[in-house]
């Protein structure tokens, strides 16, 4: 007797969808995964709007995924939305036409509720230690950072500073000026004083990078040292040294949209969110001296898939 689930997250930026089989021993095997650029943020996030045209890509990437959901035949169906959904003046009516179109009820969850679930998915990667980390996910609205070890959360937080918000903020021209970098680093050091504090009062020493932007970094990182396994497939911890992260960061500050795309591992849909991502990273490593990055691929859909195997959700 298996069971299937259908896992969906509705990123600001991209939208996954993990088709899973759990057999009686409670052993997983993945159906399906794809992960798209919906831009659900894009021109309407910095007004509180989802805008029209996102409105629509949303929609039809969720009725593509309720397809791929009935042809693998699962039963139970586990949508969560993020920071554009939560705090979109329209995001109630989208979420009911959703249901309308699709049948898919998705659950809209706060910031501290995201960060928690992450963890539970960065831990099921196996990244985890004794020691004291700090969990940083980058989303398109929101970044959540978690100070944890592999048995519990000490501090999780929640922050409206995502890549989309910061580029409609700060990516003035491409590249970007020196100015614009320092600016966004002057931001991030307002918005996360409360992060501070808490690093001041835990002092983690290694950064854990879930997801997205980290992934990006280690495909491109593995494949400019010929390493092409990433390519198959992605395994759920990684490690990038902060010498190879660095001469990553400086390379894409360096070069132009057109001149990142030719980057062997980059994504277009991450092409121009990765520089404001990765200044962001630099500023976290830098600020709070961090001697290590690891990174897990698995994010909030693990985390979820991780708390209903434990029968917690």
């Amino acid at each position: 007797m298996t069971n299937r689930l259908a896992l969906i997250d509705m990123g600001t930026n991209t939208f996954h969808l993990l088709v899973t089989e759990v057999n009686e021993q409670g052993q997983l095997r993945d159906l399906y995964k794809t992960k798209v650029p919906v831009r659900l943020g894009q021109g309407g996030i910095s007004n509180g709007n989802i805008a029209p045209e996102a409105y629509e890509r949303a929609l039809k990437t969720l009725r593509d995924f309720r397809k791929v959901i009935d042809e693998h035949g699962a039963e139970t169906v586990r949508a969560m939305a993020t920071s554009m959904v939560r705090n979109a003046a329209n995001g109630d009516d989208f979420v009911k036409d959703i249901y309308k179109q699709t049948d898919i009820q998705v659950e809209v969850i706060d910031g501290a509720r995201e960060a928690e679930l992450i963890y539970y998915g960065v831990r099921f990667a196996g990244v985890l230690d004794e020691q004291t980390a700090l969990i940083m996910d980058i989303g398109g609205g929101s970044v959540e950072f978690i100070l944890c070890n592999n048995q519990e959360i000490f501090w999780k937080r929640s922050f409206e500073i995502g890549a989309q918000r910061l580029m409609d903020q700060f990516f003035t021209a491409d590249p970007m000026p020196t100015e614009s970098i320092a600016a966004e680093k002057t931001y991030l050091a307002e918005k996360l004083q409360p992060l501070t504090e808490a690093v001041t009062q835990y002092k983690p020493t290694i950064l854990v990078g879930s997801s997205g932007t980290f992934d990006t970094l280690c495909d491109i990182d593995a494949l400019s040292k010929g390493d092409t396994s990433r390519q198959q497939t992605i395994p759920p911890a990684s490690t990038i040294s902060i010498a190879d992260y660095y001469a990553i960061h400086e390379e894409l500050l360096r070069k132009t949209h057109d001149e990142r795309l030719a980057i062997p591992g980059m994504l277009e849909m991450r092409v121009d969110m990765i520089v404001l991502a990765s200044i962001a990273v630099d500023f976290v490593l830098e600020k709070y001296n961090l001697q290590e990055i690891r990174v897990s691929s698995y994010a909030l859909k693990e985390g979820v898939l991780q708390q209903m195997l434990e029968g917690n959700l």
